[in-house]
């Protein structure tokens, strides 16, 4: 039996059966429409009072029946045959509509939704007669038929949810509508022509736009929720920004949402996930990323709505350490931590696809897929965490060694992207790579440097460890897979937090990594703070920081500035800690 979709209630079983037979109908391939079928369509809206949409596709078989408007029947993006920038999805949807007027907003979104070849909105007049033979006539009044136009014909305007931050312009998808025609003009359409006609178009600007396809073309969503300021709100959204381009992604577009609370199924709202889907769809995007972690029934359902893949945060945050880890220890932990966040994902039916339960439904030939999929996972997770546990334990000898030849071990803590690998540079030639990016490294590197000593003036020795970057609410699994690395922070006799006073938000960062610093199981030795990169600040802000910070070292990693006073208070800093002990 044909399924029909949409507002069933209330519905006879012969109107129901009305509704199936539209399956069996088929409309020459060159023809948007016939006279009897569209009559027929208007005939069944009117018996039922309510609108009908008929979907088609391009050999003119009906394969998608609803009761409602377009945007109520639309399909889903993820069974559309064709979606793509260059391409229309090959589908067009014939629509009643029992007030006489053109094609709303709601229908027309749902078109470019869609990606449809056409939309149809046939105006009823309420009445009409079946003619002998069982053919309606006199149902249809007057009829409107719409399509997508090529960027070329639309107006650049802001779209009232773009994020102004991002000073980008959100291109709105546009479309044509036809003045009311009759029945007979609107039958005469040749639909090969104009499908034909605007795929042309879409494929001459989707050549131009020259998409890459080797870089993600993302939409960055947002969600402003009641305890973030405007400017906490701005700072998260413009980092994430900076994640997406370290991933290798491109950001198109910035979207947000205020909201006092996050939707449990979809995270932001529903006309928010159709704004989204419009966006990704007019810009091209094939991901989506989120400001903030999603449950994995989350993700599913935004995935489904929208019709592209979308991750987190922490998401972005794990493809990173993935590119950038070079040793095998940093690989290691990489993967334990992503295999990690992938287990709970691992949802298809959830429990019910277990065949190892008891009860009805659940007995059967064996494990499914996913329950193998999910030991191997475990067996591997298993196997990395004692990987790790060796690694700890190697790290440690090697610290041992350290501290048994008593040279002090400051260690070099900061916020992603502060300068840490170019100051281990500048101060010891380490030739460590640095790069203008967030988590441009990731294994520890441990130096010697020589520093004066604080009382006599004379040269000593010290070890110095660049340590990975700290970033705002650093994904709990990053930070149990990297526990090997953090332990350099943990074990050193004190350490050395640089910032990166350029930044917009130098006094969160600060605030963020002093919150990390706190969660270590133990707690790490006194610091001394140096503001790095001061050749890009203001004087204003440089004056803030030491009113706020008045023991703090201020220098220019890049430029060499301010290096050999940082030596003496390094010198300093290591006195301090062995007259404390």
């Amino acid at each position: 039996m044909e399924t029909i979709f949409g507002n069933l209630q209330g519905l006879k079983s012969s109107q129901l059966k009305q509704l199936q037979r539209l399956y069996h109908q088929r409309i020459p391939g060159d023809r948007i429409t016939t006279p009897e079928f569209a009559q027929r369509l208007a005939a069944i809206s009117t018996e039922i009072n309510q609108p009908v949409c008929a979907y088609l596709n391009r050999r003119g078989q009906v394969i998608r029946v609803g009761v409602g408007t377009p945007r109520q029947t639309q399909i889903p993006p993820l069974e559309l045959p064709r979606y793509g920038a260059e391409r229309l999805s090959g589908i067009r949807c014939l629509a009643t509509s029992l007030k006489p007027e053109p094609p709303n907003e709601g229908a027309l979104t749902a078109m470019a939704l869609q990606r449809l070849d056409a939309l149809v909105v046939l105006n009823i007049t309420g009445s009409g007669f079946q003619k002998r033979g069982g053919g309606a006539t006199g149902y249809v009044k007057e009829a409107y038929l719409a399509h997508l136009t090529s960027q070329e014909s639309r107006a650049l305007i802001t779209s009232p949810s773009s994020f102004k931050a991002q000073g980008s312009n959100f291109q709105s998808p546009s479309w044509s509508v036809s003045p009311p025609i009759s029945l007979d003009v609107l039958t005469k359409q040749d639909l090969i022509e104009l499908v034909e006609g605007l795929e042309e178009e879409f494929r001459r600007e989707f050549v131009a736009q020259e998409v890459d396809t080797d870089h993600d073309r993302v939409v960055i969503v947002g969600i402003m929720t009641d305890d973030l300021s405007s400017q906490q709100f701005q700072d998260t959204v413009a980092e994430l920004a900076r994640l997406v381009d370290t991933a290798g992604g491109e950001v198109l577009q910035t979207l947000w949402q205020k909201r006092s609370r996050i939707h449990p199924q979809t995270v932001v709202g529903e006309g928010k996930v159709q704004e989204i889907a419009l966006t990704a769809q007019t810009l091209g995007a094939n991901l989506i990323v989120f400001d903030r972690d999603l449950s994995p029934s989350q993700v599913r359902n935004l995935e489904t709505q929208i019709g592209i893949r979308v991750v987190d945060r922490t998401e972005v945050i794990l493809d990173i350490f993935a590119q950038r880890a070079q040793s095998r220890a940093g690989k290691l932990q990489v993967e334990l931590a992503q295999l990690e966040y992938m287990l709970p994902r691992l949802t298809g039916r959830g429990q019910a696809m277990s065949r190892l339960g008891g009860g009805i439904g659940t007995r059967g030939p064996g494990e499914t897929k996913l329950e193998t999929e999910r030991r191997a996972i475990q067996r591997r997770i298993a196997r990395l965490q004692q990987e790790v546990n060796q690694l700890q334990a190697h790290r440690e000898r090697l610290r041992q060694r350290r501290q048994h030849r008593e040279i002090p071990s400051i260690a070099l803590v900061g916020y992603t992207n502060a300068g840490k690998s170019t100051l281990l540079n500048a101060l010891t030639n380490a030739e460590v790579y640095t790069a203008d990016q967030l988590f441009a490294t990731l294994d520890p590197t441990t130096r010697r440097l020589v520093v004066p000593h604080a009382i006599t003036g004379e040269s000593q020795e010290i070890l110095l460890t660049d340590t990975v970057g700290f970033i705002h609410e650093l994904p709990a699994s990053l930070m149990d897979a990297f526990r090997a690395t953090l332990e350099e922070v943990t074990e050193a006799d004190a350490l050395l937090h640089l910032v990166d006073l350029s930044h917009p938000a130098w006094l969160s960062h600060i605030r963020s990594v002093r919150e990390i610093l706190a969660q270590m199981p133990v707690t790490p030795g006194p610091a001394l703070v140096a503001f790095n990169k001061i050749d890009q600040v203001d004087s204003e802000t440089l004056t803030q920081a030491q009113e706020e910070f008045p023991l703090a070292v201020f220098i220019s990693a890049s430029k060499r500035l301010g290096l050999e006073t940082l030596r003496q208070r390094l010198g300093q800093l290591v006195h301090y800690v062995n007259s404390s002990q």
